[in-house]
């Protein structure tokens, strides 16, 4: 029997393995969830435990648990760590889903659910190929597992455990393999080497000490939400570009040759306008939609609040507003430069009738993976025995702060092999995972592992 006989027969299970997962509603940025979190990481390694790890266990840290799990198969063989993340994102606005957000359903080929594809789908991919590699006694690399329960909310916890001399032993290996991104197209896999960094804060403006009639005092006194909303307008002019100073100072700026390279992937404006519901597309002038996504730095007000905004009308001005803004940074960017710039740029305007106040939620580095590393041949070679095409290198917009952070820690690159698709709906209502891609998956796994030993 093959690997992909073997995920034929066992694929009704996996889906029901996976689905046991889906339904706990592990929220990292919901204290109300906390429960949920162990819960989550034990149902993890009760997983982990029946896919043939030697051993498993929940490991406390200052946040949420992380669930480690390892297989030795030959001491003087490669070995491989596997890092996914069991938490997931907030489902509001609730009324927007079609399904339940916890209540995992398959239809149209898709899995919809909160978490179907990040993470919980692509990780329990790598534990399936665990899986298939140990029923069928071909793994020939030791296998590392961690599941870490606060990715959405940056890694706090990881990235304090981490500093550990003992916990980077426990993590020795030889390269760190992820299913946390998407491919380029539903028919062309792709490889991504680069992730954009983070810098994402909430930002409190402060006025009146208690809301004001905006009759009586109209014109007197500043209105948070009015200043907020001016600040917020500055940052980026009428070309989409940041006005803040300094702020493009260490951008890496990429030569024409690797520009025409980028835009050698397969995309579409009008099929992508069409994907998100959109008639026009807007970013920085000068730049491909390719480009935009990859090798630019880009600016988002990610919520925004202040004042009454319940049924009816209070004519008031609010004591306080506050936005929560994001900065995707690209290669060479330091982000905690860029979090100290943005911060004293917004200072230096605000007048001096608000009061402001700061919270850094996630300060995340850039990363690049080489194409040249013996993990990135074996990764394409997978790509191209599971889809017959070689896989493309593709720099994602989004950022996953750990694995710099690895990267920094552990001196190990990792290989960011990942299976969803832009429409697959990941932070928003409607998430959803396709089939073929969750199977495919983990023939694709199971393929690198191959070539990966064989090196």
């Amino acid at each position: 029997m093959d690997a992909k006989e073997y995920i034929e027969l066992n694929k009704d299970r996996f889906i029901d393995e996976l689905f046991s997962l889906i339904r706990i509603p592990s929220i990292s940025a919901e204290t109300e969830h906390k429960t949920d979190m162990f819960v989550c990481a034990e149902r993890w390694r009760e997983l982990l435990l029946d896919a043939g790890v030697d051993r498993a266990e929940i490991i406390s840290t200052t946040g949420n648990p992380l669930v480690f799990a390892e297989k030795v198969v030959d001491p003087a063989a490669k070995t491989v760590l596997i890092y996914g993340h069991y938490d997931v994102m907030p489902v509001a606005p609730l009324e927007l889903w079609h399904t339940s957000p916890f209540e995992p359903v398959v239809k149209d080929d898709r899995i919809w659910a909160r978490g179907a594809d990040d993470d919980k789908g692509q990780s329990f991919m790598q534990a399936k190929a665990f899986e298939t590699m140990m029923a069928l006694g071909t793994l020939a690399c030791n296998v590392k597992f961690l599941l870490e329960g606060e990715e959405e909310i940056g890694s706090p916890a990881l990235k304090v455990w981490l500093k550990e001399p003992k916990n980077k032993a426990l993590l020795k290996a030889d390269i760190i393999l992820v299913s946390d991104t998407d491919m380029v197209s539903p028919d062309l896999p792709s490889i991504t080497t680069g992730l954009r960094g983070l810098v994402k804060f909430e930002m409190r403006v402060t006025g009146p000490d208690h809301d004001l009639h905006s009759g009586d005092f109209g014109g007197t006194v500043s209105n948070p939400v009015n200043v907020l909303g001016w600040m917020i307008g500055t940052v980026l002019d009428k070309d989409g570009h940041i006005t803040i100073p300094g702020f493009y100072d260490d951008v890496l700026v990429c030569s024409p040759e690797e520009r025409e390279l980028i835009n050698r992937a397969p995309h579409s404006d009008e099929e992508y306008k069409q994907s998100v519901g959109v008639d026009r597309l807007h970013g920085e002038r000068g730049y491909t939609t390719l480009e935009r996504i990859g090798i630019r730095p880009t600016f988002d007000v990610c919520g925004i609040q202040g004042g009454y905004s319940g049924e009816g009308f209070k004519t008031i001005i609010p004591s306080v507003a506050w936005a929560k803004l994001s900065f995707r940074l690209v290669a060479n960017q330091d982000p905690q430069r860029i979090a100290q710039l943005v911060e004293d740029y917004f200072r230096s305007i605000a007048p001096d009738s608000v009061k402001l106040g700061f919270t850094f939620y996630e300060i995340g580095m850039p990363y690049v993976c080489p194409i040249d590393l013996p993990a990135y041949r074996a990764a394409e070679q997978a790509f191209i025995d599971t889809y017959g095409l070689q896989p493309i290198p593709a720099h994602s917009g989004c950022s996953i702060s750990i694995v710099s952070e690895f990267e920094k820690e552990l001196e190990l690159k990792t290989i960011l092999m990942g299976f969803g698709l832009g429409a697959d709906n990941i932070h928003a209502p409607n998430e959803n995972y396709r089939l073929d891609r969750f199977f495919k998956g983990i023939e694709t796994a199971v393929a690198f592992f191959r070539h990966y030993a064989q090196q």
